[in-house]
């Protein structure tokens, strides 16, 4: 009996499993069976397998073919693994150096042809198998940059079935072959971010702007059409710090998940602003088969940006609720669970009202009071409780603006100052588990070892003792008064931390 076996890879979320393909060759009524749970895209890799094969010079046997994918109870999905079940089973009746295959893991679906197509998610299967102990990856060629991400693992990339077996050994005449290219066009790149000078006027918010940066505090902006809210919103990844190694990975990552091509490490926090329409599986992530990371997943460590919060349907925003409170969301679907990380700052923008004249100076509103409700209610009351900043704007008089005026901030100076406050609060926090003023818990801030004096949170425990405040909001007030302090540059809370952290927490509905 002849077994040839190789690695795979399969991806649940972002979580990697190593897979062993063995094939093996008996005589049996002629045949290709794909054992070890495997969905109904691998099981139709048997017919991939042979055209490829066949197409490629290198025949399969005319006799009973079994591929188990080891372990048999991982569920297994997507296209990535016809590589691997082509080599395994070539190699149960071709020449091939075992210990080659026994030490590189092969990753790419093929085509009719023999060439090697992209498939999603190359960079986190790459990285599983690097945490693995494998030294070697095989890829498609669309993937040779995404894949030399990682470090310490070789990376081979192959444009077809015949560069990767002549790679094992099999002598083949070598072809000149056209890679296929990745599906999706790359952008550009373009590292300009949009300056916090462009903003004129609304010298408040651009403060909260930086407040919440500060802390990776949440944001709420109310405000007519042309008060500058999503001017505001696509700012903020400039004035935020530059992602560190293990964030810029896990943001590349679930790019290449989305089926997006990587070519380098971002380190701009990413910023995500999905359309008003989109729906529940699009914005938390979803998919009947193969799992995809949503919006939420992908601003992980960066910005959810929501404009026209009032038109996003109610289980949309309600589903950002748990997100919001443990920083990752699980998909659960028959058989497997995905986790995918959700640590992202969210900003709203929303309009008074459908026409976005209410309460507008020299401005007439026509919507009746209860289309109004309905379209505030969309912001529910549960939601709101885990916004930390409700700001409220008005529009510009950009004719009052005196000629050279230079009290506009820069992207530069305010994260200049969003950087030093960090640092600030990491050397408070950092024999704690915490990076953030946003993750502290709750005990910490209000038991712990920096607990404001009664007389200093006296505002704040009238507020909840009033019914003002829940106790998840009290906890919100605390850690954006010490994101206010740190800004000032004070090493304990201030009765000025506490005021203003309370004012700008209910600052869109005063």
């Amino acid at each position: 009996m002849t077994v040839g076996r190789t690695w795979g890879v399969v991806l649940t979320g972002l979580h990697g499993d190593l897979v062993e393909v063995e094939a093996d060759l008996s005589n049996q009524t002629p045949g290709f069976d794909i054992i070890g749970l495997a969905d109904k895209a691998i099981g139709e890799a048997h017919q991939r397998v042979h055209n490829a094969c066949a197409n490629s010079a290198l025949p399969l046997p005319r006799r009973k073919l079994t591929v188990n994918l080891s372990p048999a109870n991982l569920p297994k999905h997507g296209s990535g693994l016809d590589l691997a079940i082509a080599v395994a089973a070539l190699a149960t009746e071709t020449s091939m150096d075992a210990a080659s295959l026994a030490r590189t893991v092969h990753i790419g679906e093929l085509g009719l042809d023999g060439r090697l197509r992209p498939v999603p998610g190359v960079l986190p299967a790459v990285a599983a198998a690097a945490r693995a102990g494998m030294r070697c990856v095989v890829v498609p060629h669309a993937h040779r940059a995404e894949a030399e991400l990682v470090a310490d693992i070789e990376v081979v990339a192959a444009a077809s079935l015949r560069d990767v077996v002549r790679r094992h050994g099999v002598d083949v005449d070598e072809v000149d072959t056209v890679p296929v290219p990745h599906p999706v066009a790359a952008e550009p790149d373009d590292d300009a971010v949009p300056d916090l000078a462009d903003v004129i006027g609304q010298r408040e918010a651009v403060e909260a702007l930086v407040l919440a940066a500060v802390g990776g505090h949440h944001l709420l902006m109310s405000g007519p059409p042309g008060a500058g809210k999503t001017m505001l919103a696509r700012r903020l990844p400039g004035i935020l710090p530059d992602l560190d190694d293990t964030a810029a990975v896990q943001a590349a990552s679930l790019r290449s998940l989305a089926g997006l091509p990587v070519t380098s490490l971002c380190r701009t926090p990413p910023f995500e602003a999905p359309h008003h329409s989109t729906s529940v599986a699009a914005l938390i992530g979803g998919g009947s088969r193969t799992v995809r990371p949503g919006a939420i997943a992908r601003a992980s460590g960066g910005v959810l940006f929501l404009d026209e919060a009032g038109e996003y349907g109610g289980h949309a925003l309600d589903a950002l609720r748990q997100p919001l409170e443990s920083g990752r969301i699980e998909i659960h679907r028959a058989g497997f669970r995905a986790v995918f990380p959700a640590r992202f700052q969210l900003v709203l923008a929303t309009n008074p009202c459908p026409c976005g004249n209410y309460g507008v100076p020299n401005a007439e509103c026509a919507c009746p009071s209860l289309a109004i409700r309905r379209y505030l209610g969309k912001l529910s009351g549960p939601l709101l409780d885990r916004i930390d900043i409700e700001l409220g704007l008005q529009r510009v008089a950009v004719a009052r603006r005196k000629p050279g005026d230079d009290s506009r901030v820069t992207t530069a100076e305010a994260r200049g100052r969003v950087i030093e406050a960090r640092a600030r609060s990491a050397r408070r926090l950092a024999q704690t588990p915490w990076r953030t003023n946003a993750e502290v818990a709750g005990s910490w801030l209000r038991d712990g070892p920096l607990a404001p004096d009664a007389d200093i949170r006296r505002p704040l425990d009238t507020a909840l003792h009033r019914g003002a405040l829940t106790l998840r909001g009290y906890d919100r007030v605390l850690r954006l008064a010490w994101s206010h302090a740190d800004l000032a540059g004070r090493d304990r809370l201030d009765v000025v931390d506490i005021g203003r952290a309370l004012y700008l927490k209910r600052g869109a509905r005063a």
